[in-house]
């Protein structure tokens, strides 16, 4: 066409595509060049859910019955699992009738989230370093994006003198992650309350994006166990990394009675309920074994002792304490940044590791590797390095 006739809306001029859709497209072209990159860029599970979540899935969609829409609340059966999930490793109480909303993924609800409470102008505060997807949401709902610290001096986590100095009176919603992508910073009782008194103090609703809680412990925090929290809280959680579900797309919010309806009145807006069987499935999931739970953190241990071996080949400084499915690590004073260090490893090596800046500014001098991958292929990729 010599020219275009008509023009995108003016809200996708203020966000662009996503870094790991560009950077995914240019790795498989390399690998159509006969290159063999190893990606130990992406979050994406190389595990299987358990046997009995996919014999579920399979015996349920044999069912003629099991194809039709299903109800935008998602299945009793399902609300019913995440309710017994979050009293059995979380202790919080949430009533599967009013208090819990399934979602098709929880990256769909960072969206239905912000469409629910912002009006165009109003402030978001964003971690720096944190998940892109919540400034480029606030931008695509026409609110601003403040940018809060975390810095490695404070252990990652917020500085509240620090914040008590901004200007905070047009600020309604707050995103925290905890534990942190991509630092992998735990979440700590006394960090959830100081948000929590934070957040009533200023009226600002606070949500926490919850997926990596499983990941490396067995005894996993939700910001919703602290007294009073549901007055200004919303707490999303995934399958998507705790059960290896990324691409089955389950996800729910555990927020008020309240909350949830604002929320509804977007979702049932843009989806047309769950397939049926994914949520049977998932709810047989939600079930699984501690000894299962327990399989997949020692998978990941040893994983992780690989990826910090990866980080010391590159003369990278990390945190021993770190958790969840990721190795953040501080490249060396002569790299001259992120995304030049990044690249030479994937140019000279062809290994794939993300850049830090990708997550802000505070994490331009940081590296961030992912542990979904085989041993056999994290070892391949420190051999690489290493030769």
């Amino acid at each position: 066409m010599s020219s275009i006739l008509i023009q995108p809306a003016n809200r996708i001029q203020t966000v662009n595509e996503y870094y790991f859709s560009t950077k995914l497209a240019e790795i498989r072209k390399m690998n159509a060049n006969g290159h063999s990159v190893i990606n130990l860029g992406i979050g994406n599970p190389d595990l299987a859910p358990s046997a009995n979540t996919i014999n579920e899935l399979i015996q349920t969609a044999n069912d003629p019955v099991n194809h039709g829409y299903q109800s935008y609340t998602g299945i009793p059966e399902l609300r019913e699992a995440f309710s017994n999930w979050y009293k059995d490793f979380y202790q919080v109480e949430l009533n599967p009738e009013t208090e819990i909303l399934p979602l098709l993924g929880s990256k769909e609800g960072i969206m239905h989230i912000s469409l629910a409470f912002l009006n165009p102008g109003d402030e978001v505060l964003v971690p720096d370093p944190g998940y892109p997807a919540y400034k480029a949401v606030a931008s695509l709902c026409e609110a601003k994006a403040v940018v809060y610290d975390l810095k490695e001096s404070d252990k990652w986590c917020p500085d509240f003198n620090q914040l008590e100095k901004m200007d905070l009176s047009n600020v309604k919603l707050m995103w925290v992650n905890y534990p942190n992508m991509p630092t992998g910073k735990s979440a700590s009782k006394k960090l959830f309350e100081q948000l929590i008194t934070f957040c009533k103090k200023h009226r600002i609703l606070i949500v926490n994006d919850n997926p990596y809680s499983l990941i490396s412990t067995d005894k996993p925090l939700s910001i919703l166990s602290v007294n009073g929290s549901k007055e200004i809280t919303i707490e999303l959680n995934s399958l998507s990394k705790s059960h290896n579900m990324a691409g089955w797309r389950v996800g729910m919010i555990g927020a008020n009675s309240h909350f949830i309806q604002a929320i509804l009145k977007v979702k049932s807006n843009m989806d047309s309920g769950m397939f049926k069987p994914i949520q049977l499935a998932a709810t047989i999931a939600l079930q699984n074994t501690a000894d299962w739970y327990k399989t997949q953190r020692e998978v990941y241990t040893v994983r992780r002792e690989i990826g910090k071996e990866i980080v010391r080949t590159l003369k990278c400084d990390f945190d021993n304490e770190s958790s969840g499915m990721f190795i953040w690590a501080k490249i060396p004073q002569e790299a001259k940044s992120s995304m030049e260090f990044s690249e030479d490893i994937l140019q000279n090596k062809k290994v794939f590791i993300t850049p830090g800046f990708i997550f802000g500014k505070n994490g331009e001098r940081y590296i961030r590797i992912s542990l979904a991958n085989d041993k056999a292929i994290l070892n391949e990729a420190l051999n690489r390095i290493i030769k």
